[in-house]
């Protein structure tokens, strides 16, 4: 459970922000899982939803794994542990006031903060890398590049030159691999693919024994990949590789794996790093210039250098989850001692590796067999088991909260202090009036629209939640057809210490201002107060001119219903509640609902549309028989068209419903034919959170009207309905 919902005993006293999900940062997540520390709110702040294990990147390039087998899905990791998952980029810390800066969204405060954020190919170090070719890291970047290419030769088979700049392990194991997966593509010609293999050292794997770097020179060579030590890369082109002595190499291909660089921002922010821009820290693994941050992995710099390798990554973690605590409680730090050795375990492109520590040498089927008995035992220890399903007829657990104080009136202040609204026509009193109430002056000869709606949290990233709760309060203006003009505001924000609260307050309301903003709404006011989780609404006036109004009573024989938005949200949300979701099926969730109706409108407008409705709370179902009893017609309806989010589908198999869910069954009773399946009725019951119009429009223009929509930016959008009079009124046909 969240610390943003109710239940929570403790107020929130501290905050923990930790930049990345790398490999220490995932043991962290677990540990305050399993440890909480109350009053500690854990929040993880990460570009991507899904952090790479790198140890089986290898094997994932040469087709031996899918993408699932080696990601930990944070949004999963951090909802079964009680942690908070913020998706989006550092750019920053500001030390004076703890800070961390994010691109594109409000700055986050911090009581301690902790990087792991790894580090990517030293591309600055040769001219033209950064413009050619492809870095192994970010790995998902890499990842991307690499399926583009493989899917183009499978396709159509042609000749392919790569070149690999890099001799350490990782460059050795990415060349294996990627020979491999050329190689055993569909129609694939061995003749057709050549590797060139550049290393700046006298000899590959100088780390190594002798006896391992013998292996892998006839490895190599056996995969045929040409192998150019003591060649150091000056220069990359669109034709390949120049070399230091000026020979060239030429290629289609050029992945990157050669030494370490580090992000700019951390030296950009006054933290003390050494030459190469890594973090440096002390022997707790705390920064040696700011006492509230510390840093774990590649990023970091220790008093001892060690090799930038992901092993330590892995065994630094809970000492890094054991000082963060006692860092919060003020204890002493405890010494962290990297291991001297480690073993590695490289692979070599088939489903066979190598064992290699200090004089120790073995190779075969079997040490990858080892070797992936223990990644996969890894990646199963940071992939939660979900919760079950709430049993239909009980109520989910803390389903609401209380009446609470308003909250301090300075605190207020402040948040307010950041709020820009934009100035509108027809506002006498507004928000910097400080007045007790709003007063509006009606545009002469239109009707004024109004609508509320209000609601717990259902994602744990205030920000987020306040840009789609805007656009849900929204909703019900643009269905009606009218423009929106002006909100008022109501929050509750979970009772904590006073920095904590001001921060999940100006985070929900920066992102409600994003939303109102980039609709041409003007904020005037509202009200705040302290509960037991976090909730926001929104009190919303629109203006439209009595004709240009849009009913639900319009429907007419020859109408085609358009639905402009994927469904499943509902039973997304509630599976994500229970760690039981896919962390991309969220994400594209998250995209559906941020999708303005305003454009939508506009072009339904242009095709004609004659009766509209947005689809929330009582799903598709609901919303489709509220219409037409209101007309007094019926409807064919087709659940194949509906256009349904990715997951969804598997979420409702599992059990998972919104607690709505089983009072949209009344709806049922407007079938023409009573269907008992589940899998035939869930998703129309299902309820939606900043859902999609659903529009009439002359059946004639209804294909143009979708293709239009498509074009604009609501790819799912498609025709789901026609009215039929020879269906009774209010009733619908399954087709």
């Amino acid at each position: 459970m969240n610390h943003l919902h109710a239940g929570t005993i403790e107020p929130i006293r501290h905050e923990l922000l930790l930049i990345g999900g790398g490999h220490s940062h995932v043991a962290v997540i677990r540990h305050f899982g399993m440890h909480p520390l109350p009053g500690l709110r854990v929040t993880v702040l990460s570009r991507d939803v899904h952090t790479p294990y790198s140890g089986m990147l290898p094997g994932l390039i040469a087709g031996h794994y899918e993408f699932d087998d080696c990601h930990i899905d944070l949004r999963a990791l951090c909802q079964a542990n009680g942690a908070s998952l913020i998706q989006g980029t550092v750019i920053g810390i500001d030390r004076e006031r703890q800070q961390v800066l994010l691109e594109d969204r409000p700055a986050l405060r911090y009581d301690w903060v902790s990087v792991n954020i790894g580090s990517r190919p030293a591309l600055h170090t040769i001219p033209g890398a950064g413009e050619h070719g492809i870095a192994v890291k970010p790995i998902d970047r890499f990842l991307a590049h690499w399926h583009a290419v493989t899917g183009e030769l499978a396709h159509q088979p042609r000749a392919c030159r790569i070149a690999i700049v890099g001799g350490g392990a990782a460059g050795i194991e990415v060349a294996l691999a990627c020979m491999h997966r050329l190689r055993t593509l569909p129609g694939a010609n061995a003749a057709l693919v050549s590797c060139d293999l550049v290393c700046a050292a006298p000899r590959l794997l100088e780390s190594h024994n002798a006896r391992v770097r013998a292996f892998f020179d006839k490895r190599l060579a056996a995969a045929g990949i040409k192998v150019h030590c003591a060649h150091r890369v000056i220069e990359a082109d669109d034709r390949g590789l120049v070399l230091g002595d000026g020979a060239r190499i030429a290629a289609d291909l050029i992945i990157w794996a050669i030494h370490a660089g580090a992000a700019s921002w951390p030296r950009d922010s006054g933290i003390a790093c050494d030459q190469e821009g890594f973090i440096r820290v002390d022997q707790s693994l705390r920064s040696v210039n700011e006492p509230r941050l510390f840093a774990v992995g590649d990023i970091a710099a220790l008093p001892l250098p060690v090799a930038k390798s992901g092993v330590y990554a892995v065994r630094a973690g809970m000492i890094l989850a054991g000082n963060l605590r006692r860092a919060v409680l003020g204890k002493p730090l405890r010494v962290y001692r990297p291991q001297t050795g480690f073993l590695s375990l490289l692979t070599t492109g088939e489903r066979h590796a190598v064992a290699s520590r200090g004089r120790l040498f073995a190779a075969g089927r079997w040490v990858w067999r080892w070797k992936n008995h223990i990644d996969r035992a890894f990646m199963a220890r940071y992939r939660p088991q979900p919760a079950a399903p709430t049993p239909r007829g009980e109520e989910p657990a803390m389903r609401c909260g209380g009446c609470a104080a308003k909250v301090g009136s300075e605190m207020l202040g402040r948040v307010l202090a950041d709020v820009h609204t934009l100035r509108r026509e027809g506002i006498v009193h507004g928000l910097a009036s400080a007045e007790d109430a709003a007063v509006l002056l009606p545009p002469a000869g239109q009707q004024l629209v109004q609508s509320v709606d209000y609601f717990r949290a259902f994602i744990d990233d205030p920000y987020l939640l306040g840009r789609i709760a805007a656009l849900h309060c929204l909703g019900d203006l643009y269905a009606m057809g009218a423009r929106p003009h002006s909100a008022l505001a109501i929050a509750t924000i979970p009772w904590a210490v006073p920095a904590v609260m001001e921060q999940s307050l100006h985070q929900l309301m920066q992102g409600a201002l994003r939303t109102l903003e980039h609709e041409q709404v003007t904020l005037l006011g509202g009200h705040s107060n302290e509960g037991a989780e976090l909730a926001f609404g929104l009190s919303v006036n629109g203006y439209a001119m009595p004709q240009q109004l849009l009913l639900k009573s319009a429907l007419r024989s020859g109408h085609a219903l358009i639905l402009t938005k994927a469904i499943g949200t509902g039973t997304l949300l509630a599976a994500n509640q229970a760690a039981a979701t896919e962390g991309r099926w969220i994400e594209q969730a998250i995209a559906n609902m941020l999708l303005s109706p305003r454009v939508a409108l506009e072009i339904l407008r242009a095709h004609g549309v004659a009766a509209c409705t947005d689809v929330t709370g009582f799903g598709v179902l609901g919303h489709l028989q509220e219409m037409l009893r209101a007309s007094e017609i019926g409807a064919h309806l087709r659940p194949a068209a509906i256009p349904v989010l990715p997951g969804a589908h598997q979420c409702l198999a599992r059990g998972y419903r919104s607690s709505l869910h089983h009072a949209n069954r009344i709806y049922l009773d407007s079938l023409t034919e009573r269907i008992e399946s589940s899998k035939d009725t869930d998703l129309l019951l299902d309820p939606q959170t900043a859902g999609g119009l659903l529009a009439a429009v002359p059946a004639e223009q209804a294909e143009r009207c979708v293709a239009a929509l498509q074009g604009a930016g609501y790819p799912d959008a498609a025709i789901i309905a026609a009215c039929d009079p020879q269906i009774s009124a209010g009733r619908v046909a399954l087709c």
